[in-house]
């Protein structure tokens, strides 16, 4: 088994096996990464590869925006930022403006960070649940 298979394999495994929260975070690393990737392609004039990485990060807005639980108040703010998110890369990708990546990708490191902290809080309180037990 080469490196490579073996960590790709890793990576299924991973993806299998992690909670919704642990999943979450995972897309938006996914978005900063192709964000990311999409803005020094277009730095280096490789058009097609900076239009799939942002059509990467395009899909990657899509699936929070169709999993968002409309039921609870705080989906109504994330559905629109998302929104104007997804929009913005459209317009990132067609006038090849950087720029535009780079405000995006703030807003995308903003969430992550975010949703790591609120992951830690969890956590926390979930062990002190334990504790009280």
């Amino acid at each position: 088994m080469t490196a490579n298979t073996a960590y790709k394999q890793y990576r299924n495994n991973s993806v299998f096996t992690s909670t919704p929260e642990e999943l979450t975070l995972m897309l938006y690393n996914g978005l900063i990464k192709f964000i990311g990737k999409g803005m020094a392609e277009m730095n280096d004039k490789k058009l097609d590869a900076a239009n799939d990485s942002i059509i990467r990060a395009q899909d990657i807005v899509q699936e929070f925006m169709s999993t968002l639980d409309k039921r609870l108040e705080v989906s109504i703010s994330l559905e629109l930022l998302y929104d104007y998110m997804y929009r913005r890369l459209v317009e990132a990708n067609i006038n090849k403006k950087a720029e535009i990546l780079e405000e995006i990708l703030g807003y995308a490191r903003e969430l992550r960070d975010t949703w790591a902290e609120a992951m830690k809080i969890a956590k926390k309180q979930g062990m002190k649940r334990q504790e009280a037990k």
